[in-house]
C-alpha cells in the first residue's frame, strides 16, 4: 500500500501548480502574440495544407479544425487577392447585426505605418471592400494605427464606420486631401513631417465628390474617431 507523506503531497502539489502555471503562461503568450495576423496570412489561408491545423493558430471558419472553436479563435475571410486578404476583425464577435469591423492585410511581411515597403494599393483594396460591405460611403472609414497604439506587427487597415458626430470636430490642421487613394501614404507622411510626428496613425474617409480626406493623428484614429467596438 502506498503512503503519501505530507512533504510528498506538498511537492506533488507544487509540481502540478508549476506545470499548470506554465501552460497558462504559454496559452496567454500565444493569445497575445504580436504575430497573430502574420500567422493568418502565412499559415491559415490554405486549409488543404497537410500541417494546417498544427501551424494555423486561428483557422478559417470552413476548416475542419475550426469546429468547436469560438468566434474569436477563428478566421472569417471576406475576400482574397494575390496580394491581400480581407477578414472579419475579432471585435465583431458577439456584436449585433449591422456592426462592422474588418481588416485588410497584405500577404507580404510588412510591419506597419513605419515600414518603407507599405503598399500604396492597400487603400483602394480596403475602400472597395468597405463599400461592398456597407453599401455606402459617407460613414465609411479606413484606419491604420500608429506603432505605439497597435498590438500586431503586421500591417492592417481597419474597415470601420465614422462616429456620426465626428466630422464637425475634426482638426483642420491634421487633415489633407487626395484625389487618388494611391497618394494616401505619401500625403500622410508629408503631413506628419509638418506636424513633427515620427509615429502616427492615418484615417481615410470620403470628403466630397471624388476627393478623400486624409487625417494624420498622433494617437489612435480608430479609438478617437470611429465606431471601433460595439461593447
Amino acid at each position: 500500500m502506498l503512503i503519501f507523506r505530507p512533504r510528498c503531497l506538498l511537492a506533488t502539489f507544487l509540481c502540478l501548480l508549476l506545470v499548470t502555471g506554465t501552460l497558462v503562461s504559454v496559452r496567454t503568450a500565444s493569445a497575445e502574440s504580436r504575430d497573430t495576423l502574420l500567422n493568418i496570412v502565412t499559415d491559415c489561408l490554405d486549409i488543404h495544407a497537410s500541417d494546417y491545423c498544427s501551424k494555423c493558430l486561428s483557422p478559417r471558419v470552413e476548416s475542419t479544425c475550426a469546429k468547436g472553436r469560438g468566434c474569436k479563435e477563428t478566421t472569417e475571410v471576406w475576400e482574397e487577392t494575390a496580394a491581400y486578404i480581407v477578414i472579419r476583425d475579432r471585435k465583431m464577435c458577439g456584436c449585433p447585426k449591422g456592426f462592422m469591423h474588418g481588416l485588410v492585410i497584405p500577404r507580404a511581411r510588412i510591419a506597419g505605418v513605419e515600414d518603407s515597403q507599405r503598399p500604396d494599393g492597400i487603400w483602394r483594396i480596403a475602400w472597395d471592400a468597405a463599400v461592398k460591405r456597407t453599401g455606402e460611403e459617407t460613414s465609411t472609414a479606413l484606419v491604420v494605427n500608429p506603432a505605439r497604439s497597435r498590438n500586431q506587427d503586421q500591417l492592417h487597415v481597419h474597415i470601420v464606420r465614422l462616429r456620426s458626430d465626428i466630422r464637425r470636430h475634426l482638426n483642420k490642421r491634421k487633415i489633407a486631401y487626395v484625389q487618388s487613394l494611391d497618394e494616401v501614404w505619401l500625403v500622410a507622411a508629408k503631413k506628419a513631417s509638418a506636424m513633427n510626428l515620427k509615429d502616427y496613425g492615418v484615417l481615410v474617409a470620403r470628403q466630397r465628390g471624388s476627393e478623400f480626406l486624409v487625417l494624420v493623428e498622433e494617437g489612435s484614429p480608430e479609438r478617437l474617431y470611429t465606431l471601433w467596438t460595439c461593447k
